[in-house]
């Protein structure tokens, strides 16, 4: 350790003082649990300790999946949970029922899966949601649309027919990113990713279709939740305290529950 010797003159204390701070500080984050740390706490510019974050690419491009569960994941079955029970009779899915299988289990009576080219083997209905011709109308008690809304271009007319294929009082439950990477680019990928929904225009665009008060808008995430996802991490990269605080001016995770009035 070195020792200090001599009068220290005002310029040099001070940066004395910063450094000690400066360590005190990192001690203390360290140590203390995230609810005990003073979060009012802010280190001045070019002070910022970005840590493992201080990278221009991100930790795991694929969303967090080969870290364990991701963290929009970990939101959709928050939302999927708290209406699991509109999950029941004949459930349409797209892509593959797992979420169907996951909180419908026996309330479910019929399950289809819904893919827009061949080659599913899951799919038992191929077809376009923004035409969707070949499904009647008024035959699904419940669909599940998760994290697919952003990627169709002419949502408004997939809207319509998601409408028009519910039962009434049949319910859709539907998931978007907030703040995400993009998924999907055109050109590169099979199809793009076009919009991103926030809770205030997902409310407006569903009392589009489904009439004030049948649509219940939810968001999920915070500042901290948002930035480990565009890293990402993964749910166990943080604690159960930290994903479930929820700050609505960093959205994640959007969730739509939307009813079918009885008299449609």
């Amino acid at each position: 350790m070195a020792v200090v010797t001599g009068k220290i003159k005002g310029r040099e204390k001070m940066q004395l003082f910063k450094k000690i701070k400066s360590k005190c500080g990192k001690i203390v984050k360290a140590i203390l649990p995230c609810s005990v740390r003073d979060e009012t706490s802010v280190p001045p510019a070019g002070q910022v300790d970005f840590g493992d974050l201080r990278r221009l690419q991100p930790i795991d491009k694929n969303f967090g999946f080969s870290r364990g569960k991701v963290i929009d994941r970990y939101y959709i079955d928050q939302f999927l949970t708290a209406h699991a029970k509109d999950i029941r009779g004949r459930v349409l899915e797209l892509g593959d029922n797992s979420y169907t299988t996951k909180f419908g289990g026996k309330n479910v009576t019929r399950s289809d899966v819904l893919h827009y080219t061949e080659g599913n083997p899951q799919a038992t209905i191929v077809g376009d949601l923004t035409k969707a011709d070949n499904i009647d109308s008024n035959i699904f008690d419940c669909i599940i649309l998760t994290q697919s809304l952003q990627m169709i271009y002419d949502f408004r007319s997939a809207l319509k027919n998601l409408y028009r294929i519910l039962k009434p009082n049949g319910v859709l439950l539907v998931t978007s990113h907030g703040t995400s990477k993009i998924c999907r680019i055109l050109g590169i990928d099979p199809w793009g990713e076009y919009w991103r929904f926030t809770a205030q225009s997902s409310q407006i665009m569903f009392e589009e279709f489904f009439k004030p008060g049948n649509v219940k808008v939810t968001s999920y995430g915070n500042v901290l939740a948002a930035v480990s996802f565009l890293h990402g991490l993964a749910s166990e990269d943080l604690t159960k305290e930290e994903l479930d605080y929820h700050d609505q001016r960093y959205e994640v995770l959007v969730g739509v529950r939307a009813v079918k009035p009885v008299n449609a």
